[in-house]
Formats: structure tokens, sequence, C-alpha cells
């Protein structure tokens, strides 16, 4: 649901960190923040009334940041969630259900939408299923068209009096715990839940089911909010692999440089994982540099605008206000330095036991950190490839499949991005340089397939979901996006198939 989504997460984070009234370019109508009863003010943007400090009131900007976080994000999460469901249909019914929980609110909704998007889709499948087939021809529009429209409307009445107070008292509660830690001095205490739940693949829900909506609406009150760099700090991360650069053995110690490249730069932190996951102790580092980042923030008061998605230092300075990049620096330094200096410490004292033992197992890790993500990863297969420990990739075709032209391939995964628009970027490359550009290839959610194409590709795990879309298609599996000889076997197939066209219309 959120993986979508993330493109308008950073929108909403550049926008704020634009236009507020303590923004980069700070812009009355557009951070909404202005008075529109000013001479000369602009009078074709949307105002509500507000009250001043002197207890009058004014007609104020409505502005972008504030209907983005409110509307805009929780109706995109639950728009997703309900089309993961039951495709267009689910997705409309839980964006009607949404609404009705924002509007109950007062705190941002997205902890609410991860729920009511599925569940009300969830609902409408099952009430489509009661009369399913028992309609009379010509009258299945009609009853589709006011079951979703009657349903969506009951429900988003029920979000509005029963869901939404729930959601806001779940809110109120989790944001009365951090309250309480900072007036504690406990934050830096978050990760100790943290960092062990990243390495577990825990940190999508901590992040954004918990701190992402805590770090919306502190930025709503306040401007900012630390709680964005909580998980997303690349600091513990990077010191864990230069520690592997300069104190590791073996295959971890050659593959810790581009590791770190790849998890600092371009913020993917799962390249890291799996040198966790080698030597357990190595969490302790972590741990300590990410409540090292932490505290840092609080001393300085620093945070973030929005999230910063994905986790590189890039998307962090992007949401960096002008007043935290002292502090923000300084948490991404400090938290590398502490994990950097615990871990060479931990790496240097089993140094001996670890030679003894060859080395660790790197691919055995990468093949562990795939099985707590649920999927294969496009980083840790090419990270497995350079290191030598790759599985080997091979196809899992329909038996049976008949070898039916190709004219449309769709690279699917769970999101319809990343790894699989990297297989599909591969094999039009292929396809192009054996003059079969003709051959469309494209990247899908796995939710998304449609029964309209000719060849899927999927990772193995994803097959049989594939299967259900797209039944009339030809299947094949791969274990890695990456590097499949399968690839070369489309290209013969697509070159032989022109081949044979061509000798077929010279001969008549």
């Amino acid at each position: 649901m959120i993986m979508p989504n993330l493109p308008a997460f950073l929108a909403w984070g550049l926008i704020t960190s634009l236009f507020i009234a303590v923004g980069w370019l700070p812009n009355g109508i557009l951070g909404g923040f202005g008075n529109a009863d000013d001479p000369g003010s602009w009078q074709g943007a949307a105002t509500q009334l507000a009250l001043a400090d002197d207890g009058t009131t004014f007609q104020q900007y409505v502005g972008m940041v504030g209907p983005m976080v409110t509307y805009l994000l929780p109706i995109l999460i639950a728009n997703a969630g309900g089309r993961i469901v039951y495709k267009e249909r689910g997705g409309v019914v839980a964006s009607i259900v949404a609404v009705g929980m924002i509007t109950g609110s007062t705190v941002p909704m997205f902890l609410g939408a991860m729920i009511v998007g599925p569940l009300s889709a969830w609902v409408l499948k099952k009430v489509d299923s009661i009369w399913a087939g028992k309609i009379r021809p010509g009258f299945e529009m009609l009853v589709d068209m006011f079951t979703a429209g009657i349903l969506g409307a009951a429900m988003a009445v029920g979000a509005f009096f029963g869901f939404a107070p729930i959601i806001t008292g779940v809110s109120d509660a989790l944001g009365n715990v951090v309250s309480w830690m900072a007036d504690n001095h406990l934050l830096p205490l978050m990760a100790v839940v943290v960092e062990p739940a990243k390495v577990l693949f825990l940190n999508n829900a901590i992040g954004n089911g918990v701190l992402v909506p805590l770090g919306a609406q502190e930025v709503v009150e306040q401007g900012k909010s630390l709680l964005f760099l909580v998980e997303s700090n690349p600091g513990p991360g990077l010191g864990i692999l230069m520690a592997y650069t300069f104190f590791g053995i073996g295959a971890a110690r050659s593959s810790a440089p581009g590791a770190a490249v790849v998890q600092f730069i371009g913020g993917i932190h799962e390249v890291y994982f799996p040198f966790v996951l080698m030597k357990p102790t190595l969490i302790v580092a972590a741990i300590l540099g990410g409540a090292t980042g932490i505290a840092t923030n609080v001393v300085f008061g620093s945070g973030l605008r929005g999230p910063a998605a994905p986790g590189s230092i890039i998307a962090v300075y992007a949401a960096t206000p002008r007043d935290s990049f002292v502090g923000v620096t300084l948490s991404v330094v400090l938290a590398f330095v502490v994990t950097f200096l615990v871990a060479a410490v931990i790496l240097r004292a089993s140094r001996k036991k670890d030679l003894a033992a060859g080395g660790g197992d790197l691919a055995a890790a990468i093949a562990q950190t795939e099985a707590n993500k649920g999927k294969s990863s496009t980083a840790l297969d090419a990270m497995a490839a350079r290191q030598g420990g790759a599985v080997p990739a091979g196809a899992d075709a329909e038996p049976g499949a008949p070898a039916a032209p190709v004219r449309s391939i769709v690279f699917a995964c769970d999101a319809g991005m990343g790894s699989s628009a990297m297989g599909a970027s591969i094999l039009r490359d292929k396809l192009k340089k054996a003059g079969r550009a003709d051959i469309t290839v494209v990247n899908k959610a796995v939710a998304n397939l449609e029964d309209d194409v000719d060849l899927v590709i999927t990772q193995r795990e994803l097959t049989d979901r594939a299967r259900r879309h797209a039944p009339s298609a030809r299947h094949v599996s791969v274990d890695n996006f990456l590097s499949s000889p399968v690839y070369d076997d489309v290209v013969r197939e697509a070159r032989a198939e022109a081949e044979a066209g061509a000798t077929e219309r010279s001969t008549s």
C-alpha cells in the first residue's frame, strides 16, 4: 500500500520544505498560512476561516500542505489497499470509506487507511459474491453500481462515527507514548526496537504504520519531526558496511564497499542486513549507532519535513528544513561513527575465529535475508552475483504451454517497480538488439495483471498468483530478475519467429 505511493509522500515533503512559513521559499498561498483578507491578496485560491492571535477571525489560505497530508495521502493508501483486494472496484469503495474516516478525525489517517482500505474492499467482494451469477442479463451494471455506491456510503458513515474515533484514540495513545519518552529523555531507546526490526524486515510496519503517521502529525503542529529519521537514518548501515570493508574477511569484505554505496546513496538499507545476520552481535553496534542518531536530533531539535523514502542521504537532505541541517548531518555522521567503531571492535575480536571458520557464508545470509523479506531483492541478488553465491537462475515454464507468438511481455512482482522494472529493461534491450523492438515489455504489480498478455515473467514464489490473474498467458519463473538464461531463450524464440515470418513472406 505504501510503496506505490512513495512519490506522493516525497512530493508532500518537498512542498512542505519549500512553502510553509519556515520553509526555503515561504509562500502564504501555497503553504497555507497567508491572510486572504489582506489588501492586494490573491483571491483565486481556496480559503478557510481562521482565528488570529487577538481573537479576531480572518480568511486564511488553505494551501497545499494540509490537504495533501489530510486527504490525498490517506486516500491513495486506502485506494492501493482496495485495489490489492478487489482491483478497481475495491479501490473506489476504499477511497469512499477513507473519506468518511478522514473527516471523522483530527489526525492524519495513514494507519486507518491501511486498515479500512483492504477491509472495505473485502466486504464489497463478499457482498458481490452473494448474487454473483444470479442477476438477470442487462441488469448487471445497475446492480454493481448501486451495490458499490450504497455499501460505500454506509461504510463511510460507519467509519466516520465508529472507526475514526478508535484510530484517533490509538494515534493519540502512540503520540502520548512518544511524548512521554521525549519528556523523560528516552527517545534514543526506540533504536532498541527499530534496528533489530529492520534486519527482520519489520521496518515498514514500524516506519510506515507508526512513525510516519506520528511524524506527519508533528509536522502539521511543529513543522518538522525527528521520527522520520529514526528508521531511515543511513548512518548505522553505513557503519556496519565500512567496518566489514576494513576489518571483514573473504566475500563479505569484498562485497561491503559496493553495498555501502547502494545503501548510503541509493537508500536500499536491506543490503546490509545479511552482514548483520552473519554476525548477530553486530546488532549491538546498529542499536548504539541508531540511538546516537536519535539523541543527536533530540539535542539539536532537528528533524525532517517529510519521510526520507528511500533512506538515501539524498532523500534525507531533500526533506531537511533550513534550521536542521547541522543536527541532521551530525545525526547521520555520529550514528555512522559509533556503529563503525563498535562493529570494528566486534569484527576484530572474532577475526581469528572467523578465519578458522572460513569467513562466514554471505550467500546463506543473503538467502536468509530474502526469506525474512518474503521475496527476492534486486539489490541482494546483484550483491550475491558479485560474490559468486547467487542462486543459479532458471526457468520454470508452465507445463504444456503452447509456443504461441509473443507480442507482449509483462514482468510482475509485488509492487510493480524495482526488480521487475530492472528485468523488463534488460529484456527490452536484448530484444531491441535482436531486431524485435516491436515486442512490448512492461513491468506491473502482480495484483494489476490482466489476461491480455502473451508472456508473464515472475519470481518463482509469485508465479501461482500471476497465473490466477492471467490464466491465458504463458508463465515463466526466474530466481533472479537481473540475470536469467530465460531472457536469451525468449530472444532466440522471438528471432526465430521473425525469421520464419520472413521466410514465409518470401516464399509466398
